[in-house]
C-alpha cells in the first residue's frame, strides 16, 4: 500500500484571489457560466475601433468623427444635400434650355412680326428659366431623399425597394397637382425610373 502525501502540506503555488475570474450574475460558477453563455457579459464592446483591410495600425475614431457620421447619415442632412444638388442640377439644365430655346416676345403693335430682344431681356429670361428649373429639381430631390430615408429607417433594409417606394410616393405627390390620373401616372413612371436607376447603380461594376 502506497501512502500519498497530504495535498495541504505540499508547496503548490496557490492562485491569488485577486487574479481569479469574478462571477457576474451568480455566485455559483456553473450557473454564472451558463448565464454568460445565454445572456452575455455586461462589458460593452467599443464601436470606435476600425480594423483596416490592408496592413497597417488599427485606427480609433474619435467622438467628433462619430458625431459627424451620425449627422451625415441623418435624414435631414440627406434631404438638404439632395435639395442643394438638385437645385444646382436644375440650374444647369435650365441654363442650357434657355440658351437653346429662348422665349421670343412679340411686339404688341405688330403681333405678326418678331421683335429683337435686348441683352437685358435675354438675361432676365435666362434667370427666370434657370431659377424655375432649379426650384423644381430641388423640390424633387428634397422630397425623394426624405421619403427614401424614412422608408429605409422604418424597414431597416437597404435595397432597391426603398428607391421604388420613394419614387412612387414622390411621383404621386407631384402628379396630384394636375389631378388623380396624373398622380397615378406620375407615381408609376417615377417608381419605374427610380428602379432602373437604382439597378444600374448597383450593377454597373
Amino acid at each position: 500500500m502506497v501512502l500519498l502525501p497530504d495535498p495541504s502540506k505540499l508547496n503548490v503555488p496557490q492562485t491569488p484571489p485577486s487574479s481569479q475570474k469574478k462571477n457576474i450574475f451568480f455566485d455559483n460558477s456553473d450557473l454564472d457560466k451558463m448565464a454568460q453563455h445565454f445572456i452575455g457579459n455586461n462589458f460593452r464592446q467599443r464601436d470606435m475601433i476600425v480594423i483596416p483591410r490592408t496592413q497597417g495600425p488599427v485606427s480609433i475614431r474619435s467622438n467628433e468623427e462619430l458625431i459627424m457620421d451620425k449627422v451625415m447619415e441623418s435624414c435631414t442632412f440627406k434631404s438638404v444635400m439632395s435639395c442643394v444638388i438638385g437645385y444646382g442640377l436644375g440650374c444647369a439644365i435650365g441654363l442650357f434650355s434657355a440658351s437653346v430655346n429662348p422665349s421670343i416676345q412679340m411686339d404688341p403693335s405688330a403681333p405678326h412680326m418678331e421683335r429683337t430682344q435686348t441683352a437685358r431681356e435675354i438675361f432676365n429670361d435666362m434667370r427666370k428659366t434657370t431659377h424655375s428649373y432649379g426650384k423644381n429639381f430641388a423640390t424633387i430631390g428634397l422630397v425623394f431623399a426624405g421619403i427614401e430615408c424614412l422608408i429605409e429607417s422604418q424597414r431597416g433594409v437597404t435595397d432597391w425597394k426603398n428607391g421604388t417606394y420613394a419614387g412612387g410616393v414622390t411621383g404621386g405627390l407631384i402628379g396630384l397637382r394636375a389631378g388623380v390620373k396624373a398622380g397615378i401616372f406620375g407615381a408609376a413612371g417615377f417608381a419605374a425610373f427610380s428602379t432602373v436607376i437604382d439597378y444600374y447603380m448597383r450593377h454597373r461594376n
